[in-house]
Formats: C-alpha cells, sequence, structure tokens
C-alpha cells in the first residue's frame, strides 16, 4: 500500500519545468480526486490500480508527452475543455484575446468569429461571458471541427456554431463585429519546434511559413471584405512580430493598430478596426 505524500514525493519529472504541479494533476486524475485533496488528506492510501495509473501517467510525461494530453483536458479562461493531440494545447497567453474582446465591447447583441478554433477555447470563452453575443467558431481540420462541437455542447452554449472552413473560405457574405485568431505564426526552421510541449502539438497549428507570417497575411487581406464597418480584427503572433504585424494591418487600411502585452511582458496580440 502506498500513501498519496509518498508517490509525491517519488514522482520524479526531472526535465519538466512545472515538476510538482504536474504530479500532483496527474496523481488527482489517476485517483478521482482534486488537487486539494491531495493536500488535505497526504496519508490517505492510493489503491494498486490508481498507484499504476499514476506510474503509467509519469512515464508518458518523462517521454515529453504534455499534460493536457495525458488528461484530455486543459482549463482556460473559465471553462474546462476537452483536448486532443490533433489541436493545439490553449494557453494563457491567449487569454488575453479574451480579455482584449471583451473589454472592446462590441454592440451588444454582436457577431464575433473565431478563425482556426481547435478546441474552441476563444469562441467558448466568449459566449460563455456573453450569452447575447453570436459566435461562429471555424477549423479547417475536421477533428478539430467535432472536437469543438463536444465541447461547445458539453458546455450547453446554444449561441456557438461550429462549422469548417479554411479560414474565410465558407464564409462568403457574411460580415461580423468583431474577428480574432490564433493563427500558425511560428517559423517553419524555429529552432523552438524541436523543444518541449510544441513536439507532440500538430505542426499545421503552428508553422506558417519561413517567416511564420503566412497565415496572417492571408487573414489581415480577407477580414475587411468580412468585418462591418468600425469591426475590429484582433491577432496573437510571436512575440517578435508586433511590428511585422501591425505593418500588415496599417498598410491594409486598418485604423487604431495597438498592441498589448502578455503576462511575460511581451507583445502578444495586435488589433485593427475597420473604417467606419
Amino acid at each position: 500500500m502506498t500513501i498519496i505524500a509518498s508517490l509525491l514525493r517519488n514522482a520524479q519529472l526531472p526535465d519538466s519545468p512545472t515538476e510538482r504541479l504536474d504530479a500532483e494533476l496527474l496523481l488527482a486524475a489517476a485517483i478521482g480526486k482534486s488537487r486539494s485533496y491531495l493536500h488535505t488528506w497526504p496519508e490517505r492510501i492510493v489503491s494498486s490500480e490508481a498507484a499504476d495509473v499514476f506510474a503509467s501517467y509519469l512515464e508518458r510525461r518523462r517521454a515529453g508527452e504534455p499534460v493536457a494530453y495525458i488528461l484530455g483536458q486543459q482549463g482556460f479562461w473559465k471553462i474546462d475543455l476537452e483536448v486532443a493531440p490533433h489541436t493545439l494545447i490553449p494557453r494563457p497567453d491567449t487569454e488575453l484575446l479574451v480579455e482584449t474582446a471583451l473589454q472592446l465591447q462590441p454592440a451588444s447583441p454582436a457577431r464575433v468569429l473565431d478563425l482556426g478554433t481547435g478546441t474552441g477555447a476563444i469562441a467558448l470563452a466568449l459566449a460563455s461571458d456573453c450569452p447575447a453575443w453570436q459566435v461562429t467558431a471555424v477549423d479547417r481540420v475536421d477533428e478539430a471541427v467535432a472536437l469543438a462541437e463536444r465541447n461547445r455542447q458539453r458546455l450547453g452554449l446554444d449561441n456557438v456554431k461550429v462549422m469548417a472552413s479554411h479560414w474565410f473560405d465558407s464564409l462568403a457574405g457574411q460580415r461580423f463585429d468583431l474577428i480574432l485568431s490564433n493563427p500558425p505564426y511560428i517559423a517553419a526552421e524555429d529552432p523552438h519546434l524541436a523543444e518541449g510541449d510544441v513536439r507532440f502539438e500538430p505542426s499545421s497549428a503552428l508553422v506558417a511559413g519561413p517567416d511564420g507570417l503566412d497565415d496572417l497575411r492571408i487573414i489581415v487581406d480577407q477580414a475587411p471584405e468580412h468585418l462591418l464597418p468600425g469591426g475590429w480584427l484582433l491577432l496573437e503572433h510571436g512575440y517578435d512580430q508586433a511590428t511585422s504585424v501591425q505593418a500588415l494591418l496599417t498598410a491594409r487600411g486598418f485604423t487604431k493598430v495597438a498592441s498589448r502585452k502578455d503576462l511575460g511582458g511581451h507583445e502578444r496580440i495586435t488589433m485593427g478596426r475597420l473604417p467606419c
């Protein structure tokens, strides 16, 4: 028999920057309890079956597999999402897109579009906070569309429509008050692609040409045809791409172009407004 405290003490994840947190999340999942349970009852006995599951989780994490993929879920904003290896793992930095969209407060009810929705994180976070908004979430990957729809149904968000589309391809004639996207923005030869959790994430959701701007260029170029006058375009991008994205928006006629910093102090999102 093994107790919780012993399992955590002996859990070795030397290559993880969040070793203790990872171990707690994996053990809590293995025994079907919360992390707070681990701290409240450190002397509780763990069944041999649960201990074996925990050991298997640790082995997968030591091999580099992200905790979110091991557990099949990830928290984002105020919601919990199912995740899978064919979509990006929602990250705290992307919550800046949600926060900024809510601060802009387009007229309510508003029409909102999330391009490349993946798990549905951005669209579902906005829809949960703003039930008067009508949110469309699109992705070109069929598995991602199915995953986002499962998350929508589980959260009971009837003000979201999930559909297949490669950027704007299936949205002819539709216009929105607000368009958001966290598109691929990593350069093809970026060494970070061989490090950490991104090794397990789909390259199609990460890589965008030699300078990482290919998809951002497409979105900026086509967005004016799908924005209502005075509508906003909000884009997540790489830590060193703000100046380039600002230039793209300005050249396409957007006004009030500005960038905002993420939790690490990097300019992570850039926005622009279509003239009225």
